[in-house]
């Protein structure tokens, strides 16, 4: 249950309030989360008290009779923090509510639940992390973007971009446009998701480019596929699909694709593992073939991460019992598979709680590329 507490206004949210940082964004899947996990696992290594929360969320689930934001989750979860859920994801927006405010808006009333949920976080805390929501004018169509919850919550702001050097800098200082309105300062820029082999020159080129705009670089990330890699029970869940066999095997991460729409023996060279065999149910050879490459291989050298049996045709009950030995996870779904192939080539991956591999990279990538000295000083 959540405790009360006196409505605070911003002004005094600046005077008496703990250090704030908000992670904010160009675009949507640039970054945030990852972002703000090894921001949170770094600060705790010199804080202690650590708070956390995410004032507008979009993807939710139900808890306890609120919506929780799905990163909100992860972070306390996999951070291990204190404090109310509630609080630290007060805004979840359901489907409708974004019609139904503009024919009656109440900015004061969304800005009130941030504010309070804020102050109790904030009063257990020495430094905040405030998430945001995709890119700075993600909200605006109901009072709440970015740039206005910054400000509401007197925050300066950590703007995460993904690779490559014009576009990400052009598309920061579109971002930063927005946020000058507003009164919000950038504290600093995060190039993430940087190919490796142009790590270099990107590393060098995008500092002095943003540095000519008046902005600081504090990171340079490289890539790594593993935080752009879904899992089986990610496939799972979003396909909607039904569990048939290899439930210790939802971890897997998936990195690429087969269809099934060639020979045993010709799909037997692109089984390896982190791959995903999507076939009808009705080429029970394919699975066959799947099957064997985990039994014959060498460990999990040569298993596949999983199958997406389509069509709604499960094989054999015989040909069932033999999978269910190799620990592969296999899932049931009713459309055909050029569909279901393009729903899982479409995903946005997200980490989630139980994604410890993904969860280690974050933090490892955040600590080692990072400059948070950098960023604590500019905070003052």
């Amino acid at each position: 249950m959540r405790k009360k507490t006196t409505f605070v206004r911003p002004d005094r949210l600046r005077r008496n309030g703990p250090a704030r940082i908000f992670v904010a964004a160009t675009r949507q899947n640039d970054g945030k989360t990852t972002t703000s996990l090894g921001l949170i696992h770094s600060l705790k290594q010199r804080f202690d008290r650590v708070g956390y929360i995410k004032p507008v969320g979009q993807r939710y689930t139900e808890l306890d009779g609120h919506k929780i934001d799905e990163d909100a989750l992860l972070i306390r979860e996999t951070c291990d923090l204190q404090g109310n859920l509630a609080d630290m994801s007060p805004i979840a927006i359901p489907r409708g509510f974004t019609e139904s405010y503009i024919f009656s808006p109440d900015r004061e009333k969304l800005e009130k639940e941030v504010l309070e949920s804020f102050s109790h976080v904030a009063s257990e805390s020495d430094v905040v992390v405030i998430e945001g929501t995709g890119h700075a004018g993600v909200g605006s169509v109901f009072d709440m973007s970015n740039a206005d919850v910054a400000r509401l919550l007197e925050s300066r702001v950590l703007l995460v971009a993904s690779g490559g050097i014009g576009r990400p800098i052009d598309e920061v200082m579109l971002n930063k446009a927005l946020f000058d309105t507003r009164g919000v300062e950038i504290l600093g820029v995060i190039i993430n998701k940087v190919e490796v082999d142009k790590y270099d020159k990107v590393n060098r080129t995008v500092r002095k480019g943003l540095e000519r705009l008046g902005l600081e670089c504090v990171g340079v990330v490289p890539y790594r596929k593993v935080l752009s890699s879904p899992t089986m029970e990610q496939i799972l869940e979003d396909l909607g699909g039904k569990l048939i066999s290899g439930k210790s095997g939802l971890k897997n991460t998936v990195g690429r694709m087969v269809i099934g729409a060639m020979a045993p023996h010709e799909a037997m060279d692109y089984f390896a593992r982190e791959v995903l065999l999507i076939t009808p149910g009705t080429r029970e050879d394919l699975v066959i073939a799947a099957m064997s490459s985990c039994v014959v291989g060498i460990g999990k050298t040569h298993c596949v991460s999983g199958i997406v049996i389509t069509g709604g045709i499960e094989p054999h009950r015989n040909i069932m019992e033999l999978i269910s030995r190799t620990f592969i996870p296999v899932i049931s779904v009713p459309e055909d598979t050029f569909t279901v192939a393009s729903k899982v080539n479409k995903l946005i991956v997200k980490v989630r709680p139980g994604d410890s591999e993904k969860v280690r990279t974050a933090e490892e990538l955040f600590e080692e590329f990072v400059d948070l000295d950098r960023i604590l000083e500019k905070m003052g």
